[in-house]
């Protein structure tokens, strides 16, 4: 089993599910990001091999109010794009053997598969109201659908069955 903390979170992937902590890849940070204009990247890639690509964004707003005012669905579309074009760079041109390995064996894949990762307040309140999820999945579903048409919105309490991987709470949560 593979852990990949993220905040008050971790997740938790089976062995022959090979996959990383994307936007803290070094290629990503020493390489990429230096790019004019600048570029955004997903929180974790994992491959179910030959099957699925899958693209998780990870939002926890128990931890961090949601603060910025550009559409939410938007920036993780932007996410995404930038991320697979990170892959396709990083597979020719990482110099981390792992990182390069990952983005082959995650373009190798035949399907792209984008989660957001949602959890938000259990007591919404006027500071910090929550998303609506049936609003988010269609807007988020309508800016990638070249992608994937049917992205998932998910949170620790509600993961579907097919989800190989877990998600459960974090009593040590990392500085990023």
């Amino acid at each position: 089993m593979t852990d990949i903390p993220e905040h008050k979170l971790i997740f938790t992937f089976p062995d022959d599910m090979p996959c990383s902590k994307y936007d803290a890849w070094s290629f990503y940070r020493k390489q990429l990001s230096k790019l004019p204009g600048g570029v955004k990247a997903v929180d974790i890639i994992a491959v179910e091999p030959k099957d699925i690509n899958w693209l998780i964004e990870i939002k926890d707003y128990r931890v961090h109010r949601r603060t910025k005012i550009k559409d939410f669905g938007e920036d993780v579309a932007l996410k995404v794009r930038d991320t697979l074009a990170g892959l396709a760079a990083a597979r020719v041109n990482a110099r981390d053997t792992a990182e390069k390995t990952i983005a082959q064996q995650s373009l190798s894949t035949s399907r792209i598969k984008v989660v957001l990762h949602l959890e938000q307040p259990s007591n919404p309140s006027r500071l910090n109201p929550g998303i609506n999820t049936a609003n988010m999945l269609i807007k988020l579903s309508q800016c990638i659908k070249a992608i994937d048409p049917h992205p998932k919105i998910m949170n620790k309490d509600n993961i579907p069955s097919h989800i190989k991987w877990t998600v459960s709470e974090n009593s040590m949560p990392s500085e990023n």
